[in-house]
């Protein structure tokens, strides 16, 4: 029976972090008013193991990254507000917006590997 107390508590920790990133996409899309705040995706959230913080990583289509972000952390108190309302748990965690450049990297990196095999040409047979 020990090993499935060690397992509930990170499948916990998974749900708890699942719907908080489905909260917060809800809240920020509906009830914040920031001009700053752009069209956001929220790519994860990942609790510390005592509920005290969340780190949530979040992309762009549109808007800059930098006063996202700082408005997403300025709005970190209305937003665990929202959440305390809507989340059935003990602690809610503060909130920590950290732009994710996955994506960004992933797009330069795919522009260099097309301009890579343009630039070899035509392979002879």
């Amino acid at each position: 029976m020990a090993t499935r107390k060690k397992t509930a508590a990170p499948n916990r920790s998974f749900k708890v972090s699942d719907q908080i990133q489905r909260d917060l996409s809800e809240l920020i899309a509906r009830e914040l008013k920031d001009p700053r705040v752009g069209m956001v995706t929220l790519q994860a959230v990942e609790v510390t193991p005592d509920y005290a913080h969340a780190k949530v990583y979040f992309s762009l289509l549109i808007g800059d990254p930098d006063q996202t972000q700082e408005a997403l952390n300025q709005a970190a108190g209305f937003l665990r507000n929202g959440l305390f309302k809507r989340l059935h748990i003990h602690t809610v965690p503060t909130l920590h917006f950290i732009y994710d450049r996955t994506t960004e990297r992933a797009a330069d990196m795919n522009a260099l590997i097309a301009k890579a095999v343009a630039s070899r040409g035509p392979e002879e047979g």
